[in-house]
Order: C-alpha cells, then sequence, then structure tokens
C-alpha cells in the first residue's frame, strides 16, 4: 500500500492507506450455550446474517477492501464463512480478506491474552507485509452501520495519533464500557474503563461518553506503543485497559462521536448500535425486526448489508384450516416449510419446519430447526439443529423451563440440540456441526 497522502486528505487516499483488523475471537460468555460450538461474532442474527457480516459491510460500503480478520475461539465456523461467503474481492486489485488465527502453540501464553495482544502478535506480518500507514481496529461482534472512511477523516484531520469511536450511553448502563470525557476540539481528557460509577457528560447528568470499540491509529504510533505495552509489568493486554490510558498520558487520544458517521438511524432520527451480547440483548434486536418501524432498516440498498445467503427453495405455507391464525408480522427466511401453523412476531432462519398446529410467537429460531405437531413457542431463542418434539410446550411454564433448558433473567428461553438430547435420555456427544 502507498504510504504517502496528499496535504490535505480526501477518503480516497485514506482508505487505500488503511489497513482493518477486526477482532472476531470472542467467546461470548454470556450468550451460554449459544456460542459453545461458534465464536460470538459468527453467530446468526436477523433471518439470514452473521454479525461478523455488519463490520464486513461497513467496510466495503466505507472502500476499505484491505482487511484482515483476527480469530481465535471456536472459529471454524467463522472461518467457513468467510471463506464462503467473503471471498470476492479482486485479488488482482490487491484487495483481500484474510484470516489471522492465533498461534496455536503447545505454550498456551501463545494465545491471545487480550485485545492488544491480538494484534501484537501479528504486527510483523502487519508491518512487513501490509505495509500500512493507518490501522483501523474494529469489534466483530456489534450490530451497526457506518462510515468508516468518515472516522479516518477526522483522525487525520485532527492530528490525532489514536482515535476512538464514542457513543452517549445512559449512565446507569455505561459500567460496561470505557467512559471518557473531552474537551470542545474532542481531544480525551479522561478515560477510566468499565468504572463502577461512570461519569457523566458536561450538561448531561444523565448521559455518559462511551467507548465503541473501534480505533483508528496511525500503524508506527501503534507498532511502538505496543512494543512498550508487551514489556510493563501487570499488564492486561488489552486496548480500553492499558493502551488507551497510555494514550491519554501522551496527548495522542481523540474522540470521534459516532453520529457524525453513523449510516443506520431509526425513524425517529436516532442512531443505531447494539451489543447483542446477551440472551435477552440477542432475542430483543432480532425481534425488533419485525416490528412496522424497526429501530434497523436491514432492506436500506443504500447501505447494505452483505453476508452468504444459503441458496435453498423457496419458502412454503401450506394451510388447510381455516381456524389457524397464518404467519403475521414475522421475517421468514428461505426453504421454510409451514403447515397449518401460527407464526407470530418471530424471526424464522432458513431451512425451518413447524408442523400442524403449533404456535411460535415472539421466538428466533435459527436455521434447520423442525418443530412438531402441537408445539407451542414462546419467547424463545432455538439453536440451529433442534427437533422440538409433538406437544412440547416452551415460554409458557417457566419454572418448568429452567429445570429442562436455560431461562434468561429476562425470561427468554434458549434451547439447544444438545439439551433436547439430554432431555429425551439420549447419550449426548460432541457433535461438530457444520454451522
Amino acid at each position: 500500500m502507498s504510504n504517502s497522502i496528499s496535504k490535505s486528505p480526501n477518503k480516497y487516499d485514506l482508505v487505500k492507506d488503511t489497513l482493518v483488523l477486526i477482532l472476531a475471537g470472542g467467546r461470548g460468555s454470556r450468550l451460554y450455550e449459544l456460542t459453545d460450538k461458534r465464536a460470538k461474532p459468527a453467530l446468526y442474527f436477523g433471518g439470514n446474517r452473521r454479525i461478523i457480516d455488519f463490520a464486513l459491510s461497513n467496510c466495503i460500503n466505507s472502500g476499505l477492501t484491505h482487511i484482515g480478520v483476527v480469530t481465535q475461539y471456536a472459529a471454524h465456523s467463522l472461518l467457513r464463512h468467510l471463506q464462503k461467503g467473503w471471498s470476492f474481492l479482486p485479488q488482482e486489485r490487491g484487495e483481500f480478506i484474510d484470516m489471522l488465527p492465533a498461534r496455536q502453540q503447545i505454550d498456551d501464553s501463545t494465545w491471545y491474552r487480550g485485545t492488544a495482544d491480538a494484534v501484537y502478535q501479528n504486527m510483523a506480518i502487519i508491518r512487513d507485509h501490509y505495509c500500512p500507514k493507518y490501522i483501523l481496529i474494529l469489534a466483530g461482534d456489534h450490530i451497526y452501520k457506518q462510515d468508516y472512511s468518515q472516522m479516518l477523516l477526522d483522525h487525520v484531520s485532527s492530528n490525532a495519533k489514536c482515535t476512538v469511536g464514542c457513543i452517549e450511553v445512559e449512565r446507569e448502563k455505561a459500567c460496561e464500557f470505557g467512559v471518557m470525557a473531552v474537551d470542545e476540539n474532542l481531544k480525551v481528557k479522561a478515560f477510566v474503563e468499565k468504572p463502577k460509577d461512570p461519569p457523566a457528560m458536561a450538561g448531561k447528568p444523565n448521559i455518559s461518553l462511551a467507548s465503541m470499540g473501534i480505533y483508528v491509529f496511525n500503524a508506527d504510533y501503534l507498532y511502538d506503543i505496543l512494543e512498550r505495552e508487551v514489556n510493563t509489568p501487570y499488564t492486561s493486554h488489552d486496548f480500553g485497559k492499558d493502551v488507551l490510558p497510555k494514550c491519554l498520558e501522551e496527548g495522542t487520544l481523540y474522540a470521534h462521536p459516532f453520529s457524525r458517521s453513523c449510516m443506520g438511524r431509526n425513524t425517529d432520527g436516532e442512531i443505531y448500535w447494539r451489543d447483542v451480547g446477551t440472551l435477552d440483548s440477542f432475542w430483543q434486536s432480532n425481534i425488533d425486526l419485525v416490528s412496522e418501524n424497526p429501530q434497523l432498516d436491514i432492506y436500506d440498498q443504500r447501505w447494505p448489508i452483505r453476508g452468504n445467503p444459503t441458496q435453498t427453495y423457496p419458502s412454503k405455507f401450506f394451510y388447510s384450516k381455516s381456524d389457524i391464525k397464518p404467519v403475521d408480522n414475522s421475517l421468514i427466511s428461505g426453504g421454510c416449510v409451514i403447515t397449518d401453523a401460527s407464526i407470530s412476531y418471530s424471526v424464522l432462519f432458513d431451512r425451518v419446519t413447524v408442523q400442524e398446529d403449533s404456535l411460535v410467537d415472539h421466538s428466533v429460531v435459527l436455521p434447520q430447526v423442525t418443530i412438531g405437531k402441537n408445539c407451542v413457542l414462546r419467547r424463545c431463542i432455538v439453536d440451529r439443529h433442534s427437533v422440538i418434539p409433538d406437544g412440547m410446550k416452551i415460554g409458557v411454564d417457566l419454572e418448568l423451563d429452567s429445570k429442562r433448558f436455560r431461562v434468561s433473567s429476562g425470561g427468554v428461553v434458549l434451547v439447544t440440540a444438545s439439551m433436547l438430547k439430554k432431555l429425551n435420555g439420549e447419550k449426548v456427544a460432541f457433535e461438530a456441526h457444520l454451522d
């Protein structure tokens, strides 16, 4: 890549000189069994996409086509998705989406010890092979639409060495984020990672300014600070806990308000960004899509979210009974077969079968699920390959469900194939489904 830009930078020059690193190795422990066999960024979303498709689509839509995906935990499903759905960039033009797995050596310490270490362990490849001038670091597990080229332009225009994307959040929820204070020029004056008592923004006592986990670095500065960080005792090897405080001390840290580059606003003009890191937030974000005016418009072709939709037959709806309420207010993906069943306020992914006299209400059903006859599913997440036996009722008696499945704090029931097999007394073995 070229190492020069004009004195008055434009977005076209900047994206050519930028390498994107998507950190996609997250365990997603708060999603429990839903991420037992897949990394969180590989989790399904919205009917026929995966969570990582949002970060990747933002890159392509922003003109950024030099991309490395840093993987670690349960990466098989994610790697297959990248190979099958994201291998279309023309290599002859120097465009790529490369996969950067953790170094799986005998010594466990060689696995990525934190977000900063994930970049440090790939630094020789980044510096010697990709040769970027700027490095954009993204999390691969959030739902949002953003023009990263605008953030790059702001980074260069402010003469920053590190820029962090930020968003306003309710103060009571800010304890899960890095929280910052900025001056009138958006230079960061204070930063604290996941504070128990988050500081409020000036003039907004109920709002805190939170880090989105999106960073732009001048490449040479990042190399230098990571070299120093790896030799620092008692470090967590984490951008939020360790690297950003160093940037703050050195006066090189600036903020980029997400509102400046957000490309996905709701009908009220409010910005959209979601961390779907819990069962309740994952369920709610999917169910939001079936509303009349959803918070996130997945049909907006001005900023499309690409993916790897499965090639399926059309979905089939067959009703022979006049007293059955058919499908309403739902998303139904390809290859589904619905027979005399009621589907309401739900998201059904590819190749789901729902048989006679069953009811699916406010539920998220992942691909290749079979729901038998006379079943009731309310406020459920049903994982891939699950087979719901005839007559089973889930989400009706949460006390019973807590003994059979997993019930979230918000009353959402997670159902997996392994749970169902265990319930049926079958020996549960590890299944390496091609997810």
